[in-house]
């Protein structure tokens, strides 16, 4: 039977009812988790388990209502000695059954989308929520990857990367189900699992208590402080819990947006606070460890607010910035309370729900200034990036609320690696004075940045750099000496508060900026070759720098340190890109440079594993080792390429720009 053909949705074998009935049990999991991690993330977590459930429940006849059209998808080929020919087939017809469901999630704005008929959705909880238990970081990786996705790509990377079906078949579940250009869904689908490679293979990928895994759930209460002030009321206890039972019935057939379910509204007296001394006795030392701070913690009003504009801040006038990648789903019922005071004449607001960081401020007293809310990704944080919030800011200094483990605060310029960090005064809720931040603009007077110190009882005499880069974190910077620099050898990033760091750091700080697309969660300077240049040049260091955002994704810059010159000079730039990473640990780049003579050469460079090194083009050069200097005319075409040991090839990173510069 041709794809396109659907059988009728009454199966006149009883036998192959059986036979379906049995194929669903026993890929019941599978099932769920396709259906969950296709159906739209807006309709909450609770929501998405309870109705993939649903989905796979009714895939079959007589199981409480079937799709309008079960698609019949053809059966792999076989041997004449199948001992099972109708299994891969039921298999199949199965998942499309279900992916047709869930991809028609949002065309059935009214009814379930397994069910268009009246009977109720199933199934039903009651005084519950459902979620996903927390899974590894690898596996948090894929549910966050895939939320930002199409959701036919979703169920191609399901079917072709969990489920670990040929793209044949594939392409068929996907063409029986009605998805549009399975094709170019199933190469998406490829390019994620690459993108996901750097953590994990996608194909290790196993339903379990995880993000991932619809099966494997959480149960909390949904609002016991209410049902228990209803249930006291006098005179009307029965009529309360009738109420309140009616109340807590999470599933409704009406499929509404999360912004819109009073079910999911926050309130203030939910807020979760985290007692004062818990961050010096956790193994988790992040945002979940700050105590609530400020002089407005218990201002009901002022918190409402914060949470009503983060739910729907077009509603409420909002001057409303979110940072790019990050989801826009509403707040959790009960988000984590870090801060609500007055500083410098506003009420600030910072909440925290697990992956995001929400900064709400409005002008305290009289003014007609709108309210505004800025929420930015602030995942996997650690004991650096979650070090600091920028609390307040006018375009010259800032204000930050530091984390309780900060034991001593100072600032210093970037620009002056010799000048000590000036202390910082500190309040009792742990807000700075104001911190003075780099001007906007083309200047670089001057780069400030937080050298921030742990408490020693967390971590003994940790000293880091933290850079305000326009988000709502600092962005942590680190130092990765020169091959052999140190003790241990130099291959992981340490801080950048020792000589040779601040010494590195001054000579790039000028090119130090966030990027507009993404926050920056850390940028890591790595000085991966040095070489002696000819005709007098001296030394000259080549280094690379690796911001990295929340997303995960990186961009890299290699600069050029010569003597002779205040300022590196940009080298080679590639955006969205592993190398300089420990998913990209070799490197090769190449420039003109011209000598103190006058002389013009192409030079190039290459990291601790190149063993030889080669140019072609205007210019041809073979040598081994790590560095290469090549006599050549001013505008000579060039390309270099390094070998490493393993015997490959590894082709330089792209030019920055034409170069010209003299030394």
């Amino acid at each position: 039977m041709s794809l396109g053909r659907f059988r009728s949705p009454v199966v006149t074998s009883r036998t192959r009812v059986e036979r379906s009935e049995a194929v669903l049990v026993e890929q019941y999991g599978s099932l769920v988790r396709l259906a969950y991690l296709v159906l739209p993330a807006s309709a909450g977590r609770h929501r998405r388990i309870l109705t993939a459930h649903s989905v796979v429940q009714r895939a079959l006849p007589g199981a409480g209502g079937t799709a309008p059209r079960t698609p019949r998808v053809p059966a792999p080929r076989r041997g004449p000695a199948s001992s099972a020919p109708e299994t891969a087939d039921l298999r199949n017809e199965l998942r499309a059954v279900v992916l047709r469901a869930a991809l028609g999630r949002g065309r059935w704005p009214r009814r379930h989308p397994a069910s268009p008929g009246l009977l109720p959705a199933l199934p039903i909880v009651i005084g519950l929520r459902l979620l996903p238990r927390s899974g590894s970081s690898e596996d948090m990786t894929v549910a966050r990857l895939l939320a930002s996705e199409q959701p036919a790509t979703r169920g191609a990377y399901v079917l072709r990367h969990m489920d670990r079906l040929p793209e044949p078949d594939v392409l068929e579940v996907l063409r029986a189900a009605g998805a549009e250009d399975p094709e170019g869904a199933v190469r998406k689908a490829d390019r994620l699992r690459l993108d996901v490679g750097g953590t994990r293979d996608a194909d290790s990928v196993s339903p379990g208590p995880s993000e991932l895994d619809a099966c494997t759930v959480w149960a909390q209460p949904t609002d016991l402080l209410r049902r228990r002030r209803r249930i006291r009321v006098a005179g009307a206890a029965l009529l309360a819990g009738a109420v309140t039972a009616t109340a807590l019935v999470v599933l409704r057939d009406t499929p509404r947006s999360a912004s819109e379910q009073p079910a999911s509204a926050p309130a203030p007296h939910l807020l979760r606070r985290t007692a004062p001394e818990t961050w010096a006795d956790t193994s988790r030392v992040d945002f979940t460890a700050w105590p609530a701070r400020g002089d407005r913690t218990r201002d009901d009003e002022l918190l409402g607010r914060a949470l009503e504009t983060w739910r729907r801040p077009a509603r409420t006038a909002a001057d409303a910035a979110l940072a790019p990648g990050t989801p826009a789903d509403p707040p959790p019922r009960s988000p984590q309370l870090l801060y609500a005071g007055e500083v410098d004449g506003q009420a600030v607001v910072l909440l925290h729900d697990g992956l995001r960081l929400a900064r709400y401020s409005e002008a305290v007293g009289a003014g007609d200034r709108a309210p505004a809310l800025s929420v930015a990704r602030a995942d996997e944080a650690d004991v650096t990036t979650a070090a600091a919030v920028t609390l307040t800011a006018d375009g010259a200094t800032a204000r930050y609320l530091l984390a309780p483990w900060i034991a001593e605060a100072g600032s210093r310029d970037l620009l002056r690696p010799d000048r000590a960090a000036a202390p910082l005064d500190v309040s009792a809720t742990g807000v700075t004075e104001p911190v003075p931040v780099a001007p906007a603009g083309a200047g670089c007077e001057r780069r400030p940045v937080l050298q921030l110190r742990s408490s020693s009882r967390i971590v003994e005499d940790h000293a880091f750099l933290v850079a305000d880069l326009g988000g709502l974190s600092p962005t942590h910077l680190t130092y990765t000496p020169l091959p052999g620099g140190g003790t241990p050898p130099a291959r992981q990033p340490r801080e950048a508060t020792g000589t040779a760091a601040l010494t590195a750091w001054s000579r790039l700080a000028c090119d130090l900026g966030g990027r507009p697309d993404a926050p920056v969660r850390a940028v890591n300077l790595w000085d991966f070759a040095e070489q002696r240049l000819p005709r007098g040049g001296g030394r000259a260091v080549w280094s690379c720098s690796r911001a990295v955002t929340w997303r995960g994704d990186g961009d890299v810059s290699v600069h050029l340190r010569t003597e002779g010159r205040t300022a590196a000079r940009p080298v080679a730039r590639e955006d969205d890109t592993a190398a300089c990473s420990r998913f990209g640990q070799h490197v090769v780049a190449g420039t003109r440079w011209r000598s103190p003579e006058g002389d013009w050469y192409v030079l190039a460079a290459g990291s601790r594993a190149v063993t030889s090194l080669g140019v072609t083009g205007d210019v041809r050069a073979e040598a081994g080792g790590r560095t290469v200097a090549r006599r050549a005319a001013r505008d000579a075409e060039f390309a270099v390429t390094g070998r490493l040991r393993t015997g490959e090839t590894l082709p330089a990173l792209p030019a920055a720009r034409p170069d010209a510069n003299a030394p």
